[in-house]
């Protein structure tokens, strides 16, 4: 499902305009990449959890010629956990 599939279907369902659902879609998803921006966790309940993680530095290398080595620096990540009703219904289907 992308993002326009997402707002014709909102849009369908409850009859506001395709712009208007687009809008509050796109500032949601603004609104929640600067909370991860500043470090903060966005949690929706019974859907799930964002945080940002720090993962470690480690030594990577290339499987074609492993004597080359390669120092992959520390980096943040976004984490995602499914809350308990999306594993619940993701498990039924």
């Amino acid at each position: 499902m992308t993002k326009r599939d997402l707002v014709v279907r909102i849009s369908k369902e409850t009859g506001v305009i395709q712009q208007d659902v687009y809008t509050v879609i796109q500032k949601t998803l603004d609104y929640i990449t600067e909370a991860l921006v500043k470090g903060e966790t966005i949690e929706f309940r019974d859907f799930g959890v964002f945080e940002v993680c720090t993962r470690k530095p480690r030594i990577g290398r290339n499987p074609n010629k492993p004597e080359n080595v390669v120092q992959i620096p520390a980096r943040k990540i976004v984490k995602f956990k499914a809350g308990k009703v999306m594993k619940a219904k993701v498990l039924q289907s």
